[in-house]
């Protein structure tokens, strides 16, 4: 069970903390500017939200076990779900690396325009802010699952790292909690890229196995016998990074490429904005 904890806590927390941000942000500027009469209609929001990401969780697990009837079939649609939760979660880590800076502005921006247009498009201003958040959650978190089996730690991780993230960002909110956002995501960022790319490989050996892609005979290695999918090492490194002992040699390329270029895009320096010249300068030139 407790192999599963560490990357759903992780997923929990990273992505917990991003959606609990952006509802103080967008409570912080109500309360700020006067207008707790609109809070209901953010908490609206939040909490259809919050209801259609787990109306989708449970669609994705219905779809899965009801309606697709053939071990292919549902092979086929859980190794598809799994590639787009990484592209998903990849996006992400890049969006939120990039915009950070100008989260706050952006949303209070949205609620700001919003506010002018009436009460219903406060509630959608919110719902849009954390439905993203939600649905790539969601996806993310049920593409564990499948992997993990029937075991419960999926739940019991993800569930913790939600506690733990709604506690921090009530923390910050009442600045009881001083937290360097910069380095958390970029570190939080990192994990998930791991975590990401052993989602991917278990994506690609389910399609192998569905007759979607070959190879799934083609081994890169087998270390059975050095790491026992049923000793307690190889069932931590199976839940945390979805280590196979026998990986095909499809999946070993795609996580060693997956792995190599998100990192070096990921801690990659970003580029510095050309000076403009001053006024004096441009003058002489001229």
């Amino acid at each position: 069970m407790w192999q599963y904890f560490a990357s759903n806590f992780l997923i929990g927390l990273r992505e917990g903390l991003e959606a609990t941000l952006i509802v103080s942000i967008l409570v912080a500027f109500l309360v700020r500017t006067k207008r707790r009469e609109r809070l209901p209609l953010v908490w609206l929001g939040v909490g259809a939200a919050i209801l259609l990401s787990a109306v989708f969780g449970a669609l994705l697990t219905f779809t899965s076990t009801s309606l697709l009837s053939t071990f292919e079939q549902q092979e086929t649609f859980g190794g598809s779900m799994s590639i787009v939760a990484v592209a998903f979660v990849t996006w992400m880590i890049f969006w939120m690396r990039r915009t950070a800076r100008h989260l706050k502005a952006d949303l209070t921006g949205k609620l700001e325009a919003a506010l002018s247009m009436g009460a219903v498009a406060v509630a959608f201003a919110a719902f849009l802010s954390v439905a993203r958040e939600g649905l790539e959650t969601t996806l993310f978190f049920w593409t564990a699952v499948q992997s993990a089996g029937t075991t419960s730690g999926p739940l019991a991780g993800f569930s913790a790292g939600i506690a733990v993230a709604i506690v921090l960002g009530v923390g910050l909110y009442l600045s009881a909690v001083r937290l360097n956002l910069s380095t958390f995501f970029t570190w939080t960022g990192a994990g998930l890229v791991l975590v990401a790319a052993g989602v991917l490989a278990y994506g690609v050996h389910d399609l192998q196995e569905a007759g979607v892609l070959p190879g799934l005979n083609t081994l890169a290695f087998d270390v059975s016998s050095v790491i026992p999918p049923a000793s307690w090492y190889g069932t931590l490194l199976k839940g945390v990074l979805n280590f196979s002992p026998a990986t095909t040699v499809l999946q070993a390329v795609v996580w060693v490429i997956y792995t190599a270029a998100i990192f070096a895009a990921f801690f990659w320096p970003p580029r510095k904005p050309a000076a403009t010249p001053s006024r004096a300068t441009a003058a002489t030139s001229a």
